[in-house]
Protein backbone atom coordinates (compact mmCIF):
# COMPACT_ATOMS: atom_id res chain seq x y z
CA UNK A 1 0.00 0.00 0.00
CA UNK A 2 1.59 3.73 -0.83
CA UNK A 3 0.45 6.44 1.13
CA UNK A 4 0.74 9.95 0.29
CA UNK A 5 0.48 12.00 3.41
CA UNK A 6 0.64 15.15 2.09
CA UNK A 7 -0.65 15.92 -1.90
CA UNK A 8 -2.00 19.18 -3.88
CA UNK A 9 -3.18 16.91 -6.83
CA UNK A 10 -6.68 16.66 -7.81
CA UNK A 11 -6.42 13.00 -7.73
CA UNK A 12 -4.97 10.03 -5.47
CA UNK A 13 -3.90 8.30 -8.83
CA UNK A 14 -2.19 5.38 -6.64
CA UNK A 15 -2.70 3.93 -2.47
CA UNK A 16 -4.24 6.40 -0.54
CA UNK A 17 -3.85 9.76 0.27
CA UNK A 18 -4.29 13.12 1.73
CA UNK A 19 -5.20 16.12 -0.35
CA UNK A 20 -4.54 19.55 1.40
CA UNK A 21 -6.47 22.13 0.65
CA UNK A 22 -5.76 26.06 1.33
CA UNK A 23 -9.11 27.35 0.11
CA UNK A 24 -12.34 25.65 -0.84
CA UNK A 25 -12.72 23.91 2.17
CA UNK A 26 -16.01 23.17 1.36
CA UNK A 27 -14.90 20.20 -0.91
CA UNK A 28 -14.36 18.44 2.11
CA UNK A 29 -18.21 17.01 2.18
CA UNK A 30 -16.94 14.68 -1.09
CA UNK A 31 -15.16 11.67 -0.16
CA UNK A 32 -11.96 11.22 0.35
CA UNK A 33 -9.30 12.12 3.02
CA UNK A 34 -8.03 16.26 3.45
CA UNK A 35 -5.83 18.48 5.61
CA UNK A 36 -6.87 22.00 5.69
CA UNK A 37 -5.69 25.06 7.45
CA UNK A 38 -3.74 28.42 6.16
CA UNK A 39 -0.70 28.43 4.60
CA UNK A 40 1.60 31.52 5.78
CA UNK A 41 2.01 33.06 1.41
CA UNK A 42 -1.93 32.81 1.62
CA UNK A 43 -2.90 34.65 4.27
CA UNK A 44 -5.44 37.51 3.96
CA UNK A 45 -4.08 40.29 6.29
CA UNK A 46 -7.13 42.10 6.00
CA UNK A 47 -9.60 39.50 5.90
CA UNK A 48 -7.20 36.63 7.29
CA UNK A 49 -10.40 36.16 10.13
CA UNK A 50 -13.29 35.29 7.41
CA UNK A 51 -10.55 32.55 6.27
CA UNK A 52 -9.62 31.66 9.89
CA UNK A 53 -14.20 30.91 10.19
CA UNK A 54 -14.17 28.79 7.62
CA UNK A 55 -11.47 26.98 8.31
CA UNK A 56 -12.81 26.45 11.58
CA UNK A 57 -16.15 25.56 10.11
CA UNK A 58 -15.06 22.85 8.21
CA UNK A 59 -11.84 21.56 10.52
CA UNK A 60 -14.46 19.52 12.31
CA UNK A 61 -15.06 17.57 9.16
CA UNK A 62 -15.03 13.45 9.89
CA UNK A 63 -13.04 13.96 6.55
CA UNK A 64 -10.18 16.19 7.72
CA UNK A 65 -7.94 14.12 9.32
CA UNK A 66 -5.08 16.77 9.95
CA UNK A 67 -4.92 21.13 10.19
CA UNK A 68 -2.04 22.73 8.07
CA UNK A 69 -0.42 23.15 5.96
CA UNK A 70 0.53 25.98 8.46
CA UNK A 71 3.47 27.99 9.59
CA UNK A 72 6.06 30.40 9.26
CA UNK A 73 8.50 31.69 5.71
CA UNK A 74 10.80 33.91 6.69
CA UNK A 75 11.58 34.42 2.63
CA UNK A 76 7.37 35.39 1.95
CA UNK A 77 5.32 38.42 1.51
CA UNK A 78 3.49 38.13 4.60
CA UNK A 79 4.55 40.15 7.25
CA UNK A 80 5.59 37.69 9.96
CA UNK A 81 4.14 38.99 12.95
CA UNK A 82 0.69 38.09 11.32
CA UNK A 83 2.21 34.75 10.04
CA UNK A 84 2.92 34.04 14.34
CA UNK A 85 -0.76 35.13 15.13
CA UNK A 86 -2.43 32.81 12.64
CA UNK A 87 0.10 29.98 13.19
CA UNK A 88 -0.45 30.12 16.68
CA UNK A 89 -4.13 30.30 16.36
CA UNK A 90 -4.17 27.06 14.13
CA UNK A 91 -1.96 24.75 16.80
CA UNK A 92 -4.29 26.20 19.14
CA UNK A 93 -7.16 24.87 16.88
CA UNK A 94 -5.42 21.42 16.14
CA UNK A 95 -4.80 20.82 19.70
CA UNK A 96 -8.61 21.70 20.55
CA UNK A 97 -9.78 19.25 17.91
CA UNK A 98 -7.03 16.28 18.48
CA UNK A 99 -5.93 16.32 14.61
CA UNK A 100 -2.11 16.12 13.61
CA UNK A 101 -0.38 19.21 12.57
CA UNK A 102 1.09 19.52 9.50
CA UNK A 103 3.68 22.29 9.42
CA UNK A 104 5.50 24.26 6.40
CA UNK A 105 8.58 25.87 7.93
CA UNK A 106 11.09 28.21 6.11
CA UNK A 107 13.89 29.68 7.99
CA UNK A 108 12.21 29.80 10.76
CA UNK A 109 12.66 26.49 12.80
CA UNK A 110 13.40 28.46 16.10
CA UNK A 111 10.71 30.87 15.88
CA UNK A 112 8.17 27.56 14.72
CA UNK A 113 9.63 25.26 17.84
CA UNK A 114 9.04 28.29 20.24
CA UNK A 115 5.15 28.86 19.27
CA UNK A 116 5.11 25.09 19.52
CA UNK A 117 6.73 24.80 22.91
CA UNK A 118 4.46 27.40 24.26
CA UNK A 119 2.61 24.54 25.25
CA UNK A 120 1.60 21.12 25.95
CA UNK A 121 0.73 19.43 23.17
CA UNK A 122 -0.65 15.78 22.53
CA UNK A 123 -0.98 15.85 18.77
CA UNK A 124 0.77 14.40 16.40
CA UNK A 125 3.31 17.39 14.68
CA UNK A 126 4.28 16.95 10.95
CA UNK A 127 7.26 18.99 9.35
CA UNK A 128 6.32 18.52 5.76
CA UNK A 129 8.60 18.52 2.55
CA UNK A 130 11.54 17.90 5.03
CA UNK A 131 15.17 18.98 3.42
CA UNK A 132 17.32 19.64 5.99
CA UNK A 133 20.48 18.37 7.63
CA UNK A 134 20.85 15.34 10.20
CA UNK A 135 21.06 17.91 13.44
CA UNK A 136 17.98 19.49 12.70
CA UNK A 137 16.35 16.36 12.24
CA UNK A 138 17.56 14.76 15.21
CA UNK A 139 16.51 17.54 16.90
CA UNK A 140 12.83 17.06 15.85
CA UNK A 141 12.82 14.10 16.27
CA UNK A 142 14.13 14.16 19.69
CA UNK A 143 10.98 15.98 20.54
CA UNK A 144 8.60 13.07 19.37
CA UNK A 145 7.62 15.21 15.70
CA UNK A 146 7.17 13.38 12.39
CA UNK A 147 8.96 14.42 9.22
CA UNK A 148 7.97 13.89 5.70
CA UNK A 149 10.17 12.91 2.95
CA UNK A 150 9.20 14.27 -1.00
CA UNK A 151 11.10 15.44 -3.85
CA UNK A 152 14.32 16.10 -1.91
CA UNK A 153 15.10 12.49 -1.31
CA UNK A 154 16.27 12.86 -4.80
CA UNK A 155 19.35 14.85 -2.49
CA UNK A 156 22.30 13.04 -0.51
CA UNK A 157 21.31 15.35 2.47
CA UNK A 158 18.12 13.87 2.62
CA UNK A 159 19.06 10.52 1.54
CA UNK A 160 21.24 10.73 4.55
CA UNK A 161 18.93 11.70 6.88
CA UNK A 162 16.21 9.18 5.88
CA UNK A 163 18.40 5.91 6.89
CA UNK A 164 19.71 7.62 10.29
CA UNK A 165 16.37 8.97 12.05
CA UNK A 166 14.24 6.67 13.68
CA UNK A 167 11.99 4.78 10.97
CA UNK A 168 8.91 5.18 13.46
CA UNK A 169 9.15 9.15 12.89
CA UNK A 170 9.39 8.88 8.80
CA UNK A 171 5.90 9.84 6.46
CA UNK A 172 6.52 10.30 2.69
CA UNK A 173 4.47 12.82 0.47
CA UNK A 174 4.36 14.31 -3.26
CA UNK A 175 3.93 18.15 -2.38
CA UNK A 176 3.29 19.86 -5.33
CA UNK A 177 6.07 18.36 -6.92
CA UNK A 178 5.74 16.30 -10.51
CA UNK A 179 6.48 13.28 -9.16
CA UNK A 180 3.97 10.00 -8.05
CA UNK A 181 4.27 8.42 -4.83
CA UNK A 182 5.62 4.90 -5.84
CA UNK A 183 8.80 6.85 -6.93
CA UNK A 184 9.54 8.33 -3.47
CA UNK A 185 8.92 5.15 -2.17
CA UNK A 186 11.51 4.12 -4.38
CA UNK A 187 13.84 6.66 -3.28
CA UNK A 188 12.92 6.39 0.72
CA UNK A 189 13.65 2.20 0.41
CA UNK A 190 17.02 2.32 -1.41
CA UNK A 191 18.34 5.49 1.02
CA UNK A 192 17.03 3.61 3.68
CA UNK A 193 18.49 -0.06 2.46
CA UNK A 194 14.98 -1.88 2.86
CA UNK A 195 12.84 -3.44 0.21
CA UNK A 196 9.16 -1.94 -0.62
CA UNK A 197 7.26 -4.53 1.10
CA UNK A 198 9.17 -3.64 4.65
CA UNK A 199 9.07 0.05 3.92
CA UNK A 200 5.18 -0.01 2.94
CA UNK A 201 4.32 -1.84 5.97
CA UNK A 202 6.26 1.01 8.29
CA UNK A 203 4.39 3.61 6.45
CA UNK A 204 1.27 2.00 7.45
CA UNK A 205 2.23 1.86 11.18
CA UNK A 206 3.62 5.27 11.24
CA UNK A 207 0.10 6.43 9.49
CA UNK A 208 -2.00 4.65 12.02
CA UNK A 209 -0.27 6.02 14.85
CA UNK A 210 -0.82 9.60 13.70
CA UNK A 211 -3.66 9.62 11.70
CA UNK A 212 -5.58 6.72 12.65
CA UNK A 213 -7.76 3.63 11.09
CA UNK A 214 -9.61 5.87 8.59
CA UNK A 215 -6.09 5.99 6.60
CA UNK A 216 -4.45 3.36 6.53
CA UNK A 217 -7.70 1.01 6.69
CA UNK A 218 -7.37 -0.65 9.80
Amino acid sequence: MYIDIHTHKTQISLGKGIRSLYSGYEEVAKTGHYSIGIHPWYIDGFHWRNQWNSLVEWSGNEQVLAIGECGLDAVCDTPFSLQEEVFAEQIDLAEKLQKPLVIHCVRAWEETLILLEKQTLTIPIIFHGFNKKLPLAERLTGKGYYLSFGKWLQNPISSNVIKAIPRSQILLETDDADITIDSVYDGAAASMGIDINSLSLQIQKNCAAVFGSKLVGI
